[in-house]
């Protein structure tokens, strides 16, 4: 064991000396399409070399096992398999590896630079500070049909009397209770701003994300409903919540989650959708698709093929079944596609097993294949109660000129006579004032959620609780 220490002390001694040594943390900043996202790797020497996690603080995910970790004449190489990532580089000087960052048939320049692990925050003004002039508390409640517990924030004007309130609920992919996108914390100010002016709000971590347990990759938007439904039973539970002025406020995928709780639910006083979709999930993606690659300066002809490539995989996720059918039809379709579109085959790069395999794995699962088949106007029709509707102008992500009509005719289609739509001027899909709206643009922009659509949003809150 001393000879074994010794060897390994005098490796890194000698790593050292040579200016070889490549344990610590290595930041750089991941740069497309207009984008940037922050990147750490955290290099610790092993027995057998090194290992490493990986951080993409702008996502909220930190302590990402990296499978692979190698270090040999001087070029480093980082593997994420589950993600598909890989990282290559060269160590130039002690301090910075110029490299490539691949995933999914892309590579992007990464050059990766010695750091503690901070990169300067970029500006969030609207973020509340402590002490906030309002009651906080953390919560657990169980979801009592997936026998799991999740963890939130519930906020109160005060910490004794009886309020109106809100459950918020997060779009797409894990999150957690701020709806942390980007360095934006949309639901922290949003809970703030609402809180400030009289009403509750509870907010709560995905399942399976930071505090909250279940699995989060085997469900679906209507098992994500059953969450937002053990929300509202913990605040029935609650003395200081008025059980009969409960809302939903729902963004993005939300937004399709609070109509089928307050179908489900009569406690459900209101519901408030912030872009959230009123067209079934394929035309969503092949729109937005379409949208963001016009806002990235595509051509019309790229753009055509991406579109033609993606419905014909959409068309086989909307007829399918059975997941293990499905991601044998999809690699048979792409591997097809890779024959006959020479610009589809050159995004595909050289490592077409790995494109084919990255391809099948973001659409072969249960909520993508529930999302593409689902269509949000039945459910919609069904909605008695009192229904916001908000979108941005600039949302390139759900249009809001096929949106707002699609959630407005479903709703007055059932009978709902208390429907308000909005469409602001020059806000995006974060309701975040934009020039072009494009995704791109999320993590530059200061401002986390517009003033104006907040107080849109609370003045009509506060109007319907007083009529109920």
């Amino acid at each position: 064991m001393k000879v074994f220490k010794f060897l390994l002390l005098f490796l890194l001694l000698s790593s050292l000396l040579y200016g070889q040594e490549i344990s610590g943390t290595w930041s750089g900043i991941l740069r497309f399409s207009g984008a940037q996202l922050r990147l750490n790797f955290n290099v610790t020497p092993s027995s057998n070399g090194y290992t490493a996690t990986m951080d993409s603080p702008d996502q909220g995910a930190t302590g990402i096992v990296v499978t692979t970790t190698t270090f040999q004449d001087s070029i480093v190489k980082f593997e994420v398999a589950g993600a598909g990532i890989s990282y290559e580089g060269k160590l130039s000087s002690g301090d910075s590896i110029p490299g490539t960052f691949r995933q999914g048939g892309h590579e992007i320049p990464l050059t990766l630079s010695r750091s503690n692990g901070e990169i300067a925050k970029p500006l969030r003004p609207q973020e509340p500070v402590k002490p906030y002039p309002y009651y906080a508390e953390d919560v657990h409640f169980v979801n009592k049909k997936g026998n799991f517990a999740l963890a939130g924030t519930l906020t109160m004007p005060a910490r004794t009397g009886v309020f109106p309130a809100v459950i918020l609920i997060t779009g797409s992919g894990p999150q957690n209770r701020d709806e942390e996108i980007l360095s934006h914390k949309p639901f922290l100010v949003i809970a703030d701003y609402l809180t400030r002016h009289g009403i509750a709000v509870l907010r709560y971590d995905d399942r399976g994300t930071y505090e909250s347990k279940g699995d989060f990759s085997a469900a679906t938007s209507m098992d994500f409903s059953t969450d937002a439904e053990a929300a509202l039973d913990f605040l029935l539970t609650r003395k200081e919540i008025d059980k009969h002025k409960i809302g939903l406020i729902g963004h993005s995928e939300g937004g399709m989650i609070a109509p089928m709780v307050a179908v489900r639910r009569s406690e459900v006083g209101f519901i408030v959708l912030l872009a959230g979709p009123g067209i079934s999930g394929e035309q969503i993606l092949l729109l937005q698709q379409g949208l963001i690659e016009k806002a990235s300066g595509e051509s019309e002809d790229a753009i055509r093929d991406v579109t033609v490539n993606n419905k014909g995989a959409y068309d086989l996720v909307a007829a399918s079944q059975n997941l293990d059918t499905l991601k044998t039809r999809l690699a048979m379709y792409y591997t097809d596609r890779l024959k006959v579109d020479a610009v589809f085959a050159r995004n595909a790069g050289a490592d077409k097993g790995n494109f084919i395999s990255a391809q099948v794995q973001q659409l072969a699962t249960p909520w993508m294949q529930y999302f593409i088949q689902f269509d949000p106007a039945p459910t919609l029709e069904k909605v008695k109660c009192p229904v916001l509707a908000l979108d941005g102008s600039k949302d390139l992500q759900v249009p809001p000129e096929i949106d707002l009509t699609a959630i407005k005719t479903a709703l007055e289609k059932g009978g709902n006579k208390e429907v308000t739509t909005v469409e602001f001027p020059n806000l995006n899909h974060l309701f975040q004032e934009c020039k072009t709206g494009s995704p791109s643009e999320y993590g530059r922009i200061e401002q986390t959620f517009s003033p104006v659509a907040l107080d849109e949003m609370t003045k009509w809150i506060i109007s319907t609780v007083k009529n109920r």
